[in-house]
């Protein structure tokens, strides 16, 4: 069965160089904060784009804020399910019979469950599809 929950990720960009994952990596790490959902990429070769939670995301804005970054926060949905065939399927459904566009979605499994992350049009209205 599927639990969802409204947690807060940061957004930000930064430009792209070999070795900027490791960097900001570092930078948290050093600082004590987890990574709990991360989701990176490369785009025009010149810049990087990061959507991530953590288990301290004031603390972590304030850590990419010191490398340039300029870090928002966003609500999401963190979607927890077994790490099963056709369970994701049987979420995404609800989302999708409640007439909620999903606009991304990001995780990868663990052995057991996976947690992901994604944003909705109506995250609200999502959260209830969810729960029946």
């Amino acid at each position: 069965m599927a639990k969802a929950i409204k947690v807060k990720q940061l957004f930000f960009s930064l430009p792209n160089n070999v070795g900027l994952l490791m960097e900001i990596t570092e930078a948290l790490a050093k600082a004590k904060i987890n990574v709990e959902a991360i989701c990176a990429y490369a785009w025009e070769e010149l810049n990087a784009s990061f959507m991530m939670v953590t288990d301290n995301n004031t603390k972590a804005k304030k850590v990419l804020s010191r490398m340039g970054a300029k870090v928002e926060l966003e609500e999401v949905l963190a979607l927890e399910v077994p790490n099963k065939v056709g369970e994701l399927h049987k979420a995404t459904k609800k989302i999708a019979f409640a007439g909620i566009d999903i606009y991304y979605l990001y995780g990868s499994p663990a052995k057991g469950k996976m947690t992901l992350i994604l944003k909705t049009e109506n995250d609200k209205k999502a959260l209830k599809a969810l729960a029946k």
